[in-house]
């Protein structure tokens, strides 16, 4: 079988095409048939060496790519949930890699896909989808009529924490570009605020939630304060990476007896993979995939997220679809 290498850390260059030994699942686990993965930020930070929590965990050669989408080809003896040709759609084993024609990864972070969307489709979906799900309804546990603002909300997280948070009744605002605001609007958000010209503490208050699903590369104190300021009393704030919050922050958010939470820690993926399809199946929510390459442009793909300025989600099709 084929999958993308790298033998050192390094720009979208260091990505290779090579044989690799083939997989056989273990007892716990599936092997999937990989049909498309998709491109996350993650994937070239740990290209290209990793941040100070993830560097110890780095070893080469290695792969990447932390989604995928495909069809089950065989199931470990103690798998009961699955069985060959399911369609599925998760998370590989940590760190194992997703960009290759074959993955085995423990049967509990896969659940079969939406049957509405393609294998392109779901593959955008499942590292985005539990950030967002963890954050929107599992941390905040939004709620009709709730007021929710979400930075970030064009991305891949931020567009499915908006559309989440719409499926279940909430009032929501974005902050995105004005560029993406007729995108955003047609997701469903109820305002769009453009980041570049207003300052969002300026247009909303007494916020439930505040959600920051800006880049894991992003760490602004300053809208974390910011964003605190605007929640209401007893409101909450989830953020997508680690928050080291200072006295000023702390007092703060003591003041107005608000929370704040980490979206991704503790999920349940298989839960939060088979809720997310029932609601794409059922027409509430859906992928937005700004761009499809195939796997031999993987550098390109890589570029591309680097700009950091992606509507939705980027898409490796390592197959075509039967």
């Amino acid at each position: 079988m084929k999958a993308i290498r790298i033998n050192e850390f390094g720009g979208p260059e260091v990505m290779k095409i090579v044989e690799v030994e083939n997989l056989l699942p273990a007892a716990d686990e599936i092997l999937v048939k990989v049909y498309a993965a998709s491109v996350n930020p993650a994937d070239y930070i740990i290209r290209q060496g990793g941040n100070e929590g993830l560097k110890p965990l780095l070893k080469l050669p290695m792969g990447l790519g932390i989604d995928a989408a495909g069809i089950v080809e065989e199931v470990g003896s103690e798998v009961a949930e699955f069985k060959k040709g399911d369609r599925v759609y998760g998370v590989p084993n940590y760190l194992d890699g997703s960009y290759t024609e074959y993955l085995a990864a423990k049967a509990n972070q896969f659940a079969l896909m939406p049957q509405t969307i393609s294998f392109n489709e779901a593959a955008s979906l499942p590292a985005c989808a539990r950030m967002a799900w963890s954050g929107m309804v599992e941390k905040a546990k939004v709620q009709p009529g709730q007021r929710v603002l979400i930075h970030g909300a064009a991305g891949g997280i931020g567009n499915l924490a908006l559309q989440f948070a719409k499926a279940y009744g909430a009032y929501v605002i974005g902050t995105a570009s004005a560029h993406n605001a007729d995108f955003l609007r047609k997701l469903g958000a109820d305002e769009v605020i453009d980041y570049n010209t207003q300052k969002f503490e300026d247009v909303v208050s007494d916020m439930d939630i505040v959600f920051n699903a800006t880049p894991t590369t992003t760490v602004d104190e300053a809208l974390r304060l910011r964003s605190v300021k605007v929640l209401k009393e007893g409101g909450i704030f989830v953020c997508t990476h680690g928050v080291w919050p200072n006295e000023e922050f702390k007092g703060l958010l003591a003041r107005k007896n608000a929370t704040v939470s980490m979206a991704g820690v503790d999920i349940n993926h298989q839960h939060c993979f088979t809720e997310v399809a029932k609601l794409i199946d059922a027409g509430k929510v859906k992928p937005i995939v700004s761009k499809v390459y195939i796997w031999e442009q993987a550098a390109e793909a890589h570029r591309d997220s680097e700009t950091k300025h992606v509507r939705g989600k980027i898409v490796l099709e390592i197959r075509k679809e039967d």
